[in-house]
């Protein structure tokens, strides 16, 4: 969260938009990112079948409910049938949302 803020906030607040700062910060975001995904790898590695069930299972109603949402929203979006303003924070904030509810409910639905 820290590298992306950097990244975002860096260039209009820290470094007056100087492309080699902002192409440092997005590198550093970057290899972050790719760290995440092995922390992340690791983690669902350790995890045992029924967690990793539950685990998965609520990524996959994550991506679905995405795909889901996300596609036709691009659409109206594109034709001007919806007029509000297209942001990724609001696709992050629902899948986040969705990922919590299945997770918890594919917890509860195995007790």
């Amino acid at each position: 969260m820290g590298t992306c803020a950097l990244t975002n906030f860096g260039p209009r607040f820290l470094w007056d938009k100087a492309s080699l700062f902002t192409l440092l910060a997005v590198g550093l975001n970057f290899c972050v990112g790719v760290g995440l995904i092995l922390v992340h790898k690791k983690y669902l590695a350790s995890l045992d079948e029924l967690q990793r069930k539950v685990y998965l299972d609520a990524l996959g109603i994550t991506v679905g409910a995405v795909l889901f949402v996300a596609v036709p929203y691009a659409v109206l979006d594109r034709y001007n049938v919806v007029h509000l303003k297209n942001e990724v924070s609001g696709l992050i904030i629902f899948m986040s949302v969705t990922f919590l509810a299945s997770f918890f409910y594919g917890t509860w639905r195995y007790r």
